[in-house]
């Protein structure tokens, strides 16, 4: 194994861990926590550390029987403009991710599926949140009716698998969780094809 290779797959991380010596709360909302710590390095120097507790979500690539994948364009505030994204959503307190993601995805689009595979995990800010999403593909389709919480705004429409590739490529995409789920949905689904799903 080479020098870059035995780096990467180190199960010795110690040297590299930071150790919390104090913790405090500096902003409490309603989902999310801001929260200023204090770490020893593994030098030993105490440095600060600011960052954002989430309580995770979950993103689903819903696909049609035409292999077609469900999309939504809503406004974002933070960034105060509208994006393209896959559904998506918190989990809530207690509950397990699989039910979320099939919560989400039926609350805002009307649909439910009948096949669910975990694809993985995504970190969208290792920097200064702990925030954990989990990516599911959806297959085996069915429309009924949305069941939107009144704060959410959204338009839902499909696009050929395809045609959202090209538009991560094109930067019409631009939303992470989006876009990593993309990539797993295509690694996986060129290693289990379904009908109808061009990759």
């Amino acid at each position: 194994m080479t020098e870059e290779k035995a780096i990467a797959h180190s199960n010795d991380d110690q040297h590299l861990v930071e150790t919390t010596v104090s913790s405090e709360i500096m902003a409490q909302g309603k989902m999310l926590t801001v929260r200023y710590d204090e770490a020893r390095l593994p030098n030993g120097v105490i440095s600060g550390r600011e960052y954002v507790t989430h309580p995770g979500a979950v993103v689903v690539i819903a696909l049609t029987q035409t292999g077609s994948v469900v999309l939504e364009r809503q406004f974002r505030y933070p960034l105060k403009q509208v994006f393209i994204e896959l559904p998506a959503g918190k989990i809530d307190a207690g509950e397990p991710v699989l039910t979320t993601g099939q919560r989400e995805l039926l609350e805002e689009t009307g649909y439910t599926a009948q096949d669910w595979v975990k694809l993985g995990i995504q970190h969208p800010c290792i920097g200064y949140s702990n925030e954990v999403i989990h990516i599911y593909l959806a297959t085996g389709l069915s429309l009924g009716e949305h069941a939107r919480d009144i704060d959410e705004a959204m338009d839902v429409f499909v696009w050929p698998f395809e045609r959202v590739m090209q538009a991560i490529d094109a930067g019409e995409i631009t939303d992470s969780k989006t876009m990593s789920a993309m990539l797993l949905a295509e690694r996986y689904l060129r290693k289990h094809p379904l009908p109808g799903v061009q990759v």
